[in-house]
């Protein structure tokens, strides 16, 4: 997943966006809420972590609010120093998914952003399932017909992206913009080397391939 943290406080913005990318996540952080606001408003992000206490025109709610407006769905995740039953009740009114009073324990906040992000009915829980093809969001175990695959964290990020769209071609720049951070220098033809990467350990030692070239469009998983 792509996650937004925009966060004024470098110290916490560090820790969480390093906590994330741990879980293997794609990071990007803005500092205040300017850059918040033109991020989570231009970019793709399957989760927005947002500080409700920020500089600049757009406040934490502020961003939210505009979100909703222009009908962005993105999950988002307030955290905030403001504790009390009406200001939780304000966040969630402007949008917000979620609360999180400072201070936070990051496994926390870890659970909380994998519990937000909307997923299909059939992919509930942290189990992604095709075919005989199991990835496991939780323990990052991926298996096979019982047998275990080892990816590396950047081969699991791509896997479960094409899990959570299972039957859905996704195009080269969509699995870029999920996939690896905002900043990073990503080619698009790097998308065909993972892809050759993937291939070789999840279909290549089986009977039956499920990465499919679509072509015009892209690649997606289908059973």
């Amino acid at each position: 997943m792509r996650i937004l943290v925009v966060e004024d406080e470098h110290k916490i913005a560090r820790a969480v966006a390093r906590a994330l990318e741990q879980e293997s996540y794609a990071v990007d952080v803005a500092y205040d809420g300017d850059e918040g606001f033109a991020m989570a408003t231009t970019e793709p992000y399957d989760l927005a972590i947002i500080d409700r206490m920020i500089p600049g025109d757009y406040d934490g709610i502020g961003i939210v609010t505009a979100m909703r407006e222009a009908k962005i769905h993105t999950p988002v995740l307030l955290l905030t120093a403001l504790g009390t039953t009406a200001d939780k009740t304000k966040g969630l009114d402007s949008g917000a998914d979620d609360y999180l009073v400072k201070p936070f324990a990051l496994a926390e906040l870890l659970a909380r952003a994998r519990a937000l992000p909307r997923r299909p009915i059939e992919q509930k829980g942290t189990v992604l399932k095709a075919d005989d093809l199991e990835l496991d969001t939780t323990t990052f175990s991926v298996t096979r017909g019982g047998q275990d695959i080892r990816l590396t964290s950047k081969e699991f990020a791509l896997l479960e992206y094409l899990l959570r769209n299972q039957g859905r071609p996704s195009s080269k720049e969509q699995i870029v913009s999920h996939v690896w951070d905002y900043d990073a220098d990503i080619l698009l033809n790097t998308v065909e080397v993972y892809i050759k990467y993937l291939r070789a350990k999840v279909d290549e030692p089986f009977d039956k391939a499920l990465i499919k070239t679509v072509r015009g469009f892209g690649y997606k998983i289908e059973a």
